[in-house]
C-alpha cells in the first residue's frame, strides 16, 4: 500500500466532524489519484460543504451510465468501463476521464467520491479503481460513525443547547481547548468562549467539567 493512501486512510479515520473532511482529504487525495479535478457529492444534504479543486460539472456525474452503475451497485467505476470514447464525450466534454465511488450509509447510497482528469491525461486503470474502492469504504465507515454520534447527540431529552453549542460540548468531552476547537470548525476563539458562557448559563454549570458530566447521561 503506498504511503498517500495510507495518509488517506488516517486522515478520515481522524476527523472528528464531517465539517473535517474537506481540510483532511485536501492535500493528500488529488496528489494519490493524480487528477486535476475532484469532489464529495452528498446526496442527502447532510453535509453542506464543497471539496473540489475546481467543480466537476454534474452533466459529468448525473444522468449517465457512469452515475447510473453507482447507484444501482453501489460499486465504483470509470467512463472507459461503462461507455465508448465516443459516447463519452457525448455525455462530458470538459473531462476526458472520469472515476466516481459510492459513500453508503445504513444501506442507501449517501454520496460519491468524484475524480476526473483533463484531455491528454492518461485513463484511470485497475489499480485506481482499487484504490478508489478502499477509500470509499473508509469514508462509507466513517460517515456512518459520525452520523450515529449525531443522531445520539442531537436525542438529548430537552436540552436547551443548540446544534452548533452540543457539537462543542462534545469537543470539550474530548479535552479540547479552546483554540483547538475554534479550529476544527472553523471559527474564532470568541466565538468558542461567547458559546461556552451561554452554554454554563443555560445548563447552570460553572465550568467545563461540570458541563461534560451534566451531559455524559446522554452520550
Amino acid at each position: 500500500m503506498s504511503k498517500t493512501l495510507h495518509a488517506i486512510f488516517e486522515a478520515i479515520a481522524n476527523v472528528q466532524t464531517e465539517a473535517e473532511l474537506k481540510s483532511a482529504l485536501m492535500n493528500t487525495i488529488g496528489e494519490h489519484f493524480g487528477v486535476q479535478h475532484w469532489g464529495i457529492d452528498f446526496l442527502d444534504n447532510q453535509l453542506n460543504i464543497d471539496i473540489s479543486t475546481p467543480e466537476i460539472p454534474a452533466v459529468c456525474l448525473e444522468a449517465n451510465p457512469i452515475g447510473n452503475y453507482v447507484i444501482e451497485r453501489h460499486a465504483p467505476t470509470h467512463e472507459e468501463l461503462i461507455l465508448s470514447p465516443e459516447d463519452w464525450k457525448n455525455f462530458c466534454t470538459r473531462h476526458e476521464h472520469i472515476m466516481t465511488g459510492p459513500i453508503v450509509c445504513d444501506g442507501k447510497l449517501v454520496g460519491t467520491l468524484n475524480f476526473a482528469r483533463d484531455p491528454g491525461s492518461s485513463s484511470f486503470d485497475s489499480n485506481d479503481l482499487a484504490d478508489l474502492s478502499a477509500v470509499c469504504i473508509h469514508l462509507s465507515a466513517k460517515i456512518a460513525s459520525l452520523r450515529a454520534k449525531s443522531k445520539t447527540i442531537t436525542s438529548i431529552t430537552n436540552s436547551p443547547l443548540t446544534a452548533r453549542e452540543l457539537e462543542i460540548a462534545e469537543l470539550v468531552s474530548q479535552g479540547l481547548t479552546n483554540s483547538e476547537i475554534a479550529s476544527k470548525l472553523w471559527i474564532t476563539q470568541n466565538t468558542v468562549k461567547q458559546a461556552l458562557k451561554r452554554m454554563f448559563k443555560k445548563l447552570d454549570v460553572s465550568n467545563r467539567a461540570e458541563m461534560v458530566a451534566k451531559l455524559q447521561d446522554h452520550w
